[in-house]
């Protein structure tokens, strides 16, 4: 059996990507672990179940032009959540920028917002 880890998301600053997504979005730090003067392994991660991302500080051109649009502008990132009003409420809060209004799906009620790089996520609370 296979399962997903981990993904990358590309970073400008270490710090800055680690309050953003701890204090913001409510992630866990899993690690935070210097291996060169200029690299560090940091995770964060939603919950303790579920893939967790590597937040991979860029370092050249190529990488920091991609900071912000891994996915080529497509919601690349999904978020579940079992309370989809008071994450909604917590996020706007936070100052997370949504691109739209809450919607129902067959699927579940989503909204896409943004993170502080501009990858966009799906919030989605599943039926």
């Amino acid at each position: 059996m296979n399962t997903l880890g981990m993904i990358a998301i590309v970073i400008d600053d270490y710090d800055s990507a680690i309050s953003h997504y701890v204090n913001d979005l409510g992630f866990a730090l899993i690690e935070d672990t210097s291996l060169t003067p200029e690299k560090r392994w940091v995770v964060v991660a939603p919950s303790s179940q579920g893939a967790q991302i590597l937040l991979a500080k860029a370092a050249n051109e190529a990488q920091v032009a991609a900071i912000g649009n891994s996915t080529g502008g497509r919601v690349g990132f999904f978020m579940y959540t079992t309370n989809f009003n008071e994450t909604y409420e917590s996020y706007t809060s936070k100052g997370i920028e949504f691109i739209e209004t809450p919607r129902q799906e067959a699927y579940g009620q989503v909204i896409v917002f943004k993170d502080k790089y501009g990858n966009k996520w799906d919030l989605i609370e599943q039926k």
